[in-house]
């Protein structure tokens, strides 16, 4: 098997994966298959000495964390973030989760967001995690709490605003 046929085979079975976490890291799907996309060209030009290591997925998830953190922070300054979200049509109650998780994740920095989705999403170790980024298991914990608890605050904060929108404020219904 040539090394071009070797990595069509890793990057067949890759995509997929590197698809869902680039997009858990950006909140956007078409940015997430740029991400994969550039993260797949940079494994090709490497391709012939990564391929001798075990390691190629791990690569990969390091080669598309340091893609997306890199192209945060090109972007940084030329886009506008604002808090309000154009009107969207009523959505079931998983969906409607997984858009407050994607909102949540969406309030972290980018490193921590990542050291959250590989760790959480990308189900890997803490190890794992800290290999991937090149970090130590302490900052990955740290990294690690710190986000939970400003996802929890984030997510907490949504459900409150929602009660008061729908004009319960706390109170309780008998029925």
């Amino acid at each position: 098997m040539t090394a071009a046929d070797d990595f069509v085979e890793f990057a067949t079975a890759a995509a997929p994966r590197l698809r869902r976490t680039a997009y858990l890291m950006c909140g956007n799907w078409h940015t997430a298959e740029d991400l994969a996309q550039t993260t797949l060209t940079k494994m090709f030009v490497s391709w012939r000495r990564v391929r001798r290591n075990d390691a190629v997925f791990a690569y990969a998830s390091r080669t598309l964390v340091n893609t997306y953190i890199a192209t945060t922070r090109a972007r940084r300054s030329s886009e506008v973030i604002t808090d309000v979200l154009p009107e969207q049509a009523a959505v079931s109650d998983s969906l409607e989760t997984r858009m407050l998780v994607t909102q949540a994740l969406g309030t972290l920095a980018p490193r921590s967001r990542a050291v959250v989705v590989l760790r959480y999403f990308g189900d890997m170790s803490v190890e794992e995690v800290a290999a991937s980024l090149g970090c130590s298991t302490g900052t990955v914990k740290s990294q690690c709490a710190r986000a939970l608890e400003k996802m929890r605050s984030t997510l907490s904060g949504n459900q409150e605003d929602g009660r008061q929108a729908d004009g319960h404020q706390g109170q309780r219904r008998h029925g």
